[in-house]
């Protein structure tokens, strides 16, 4: 039997689509790639995010503001040494994009300047630091990404 050439077009046509069918009902049935909002609370976040821009508006204004860096056993937070570690409170926040259950929160109790992050609990890729922090009844906001 002879196959002319609209025969072809169509047999590879119809052979394209059952590879694109294929690869689009593998990708929405495989849990490995379920993407969910990137928070459970995005529209509420939002709903926010004028103070967030005023937090961090008041962590520029600083004569000195919050730095980190990679150091040999893990990553280190380091505070203004201007301001008095008492009257900081909030909150330091490890977010990882790509998975929820690797996000850990650290409650901003300071007894001295610097905070220490294990390697333990970082696991090599991309990771959102943000800093709630208040001082002397002001917010501030710190932010960075950060691929360890």
């Amino acid at each position: 039997m002879k196959i002319n050439w609209g025969t072809g077009i169509v047999i590879g046509m119809t052979l394209f689509i059952s590879f694109i069918m294929y690869l689009v009902i593998n990708m929405l049935t495989d849990r490995k790639f379920d993407h969910d909002l990137v928070t459970e609370d995005y529209y509420q976040k939002e709903l926010h995010y004028q103070e967030e821009i005023d937090a961090e508006t008041n962590a520029f204004a600083l004569e000195e503001n919050i730095s980190d860096r990679r150091v040999e056993n893990g990553w280190l937070v380091e505070f203004p040494e201007n301001l008095e570690l008492s009257k900081i409170s909030g909150n330091l926040n490890f977010y990882r994009p790509s998975n929820e259950k690797l996000d850990f929160n650290i409650p901003l109790k300071l007894k001295e300047y610097q905070v220490f992050i294990a390697d333990d609990q970082l696991v090599a890729g991309r990771w959102n630091i943000n800093i709630h922090w208040e001082y002397e009844g002001k917010s501030y906001l710190y932010k960075n990404e950060i691929v360890y």
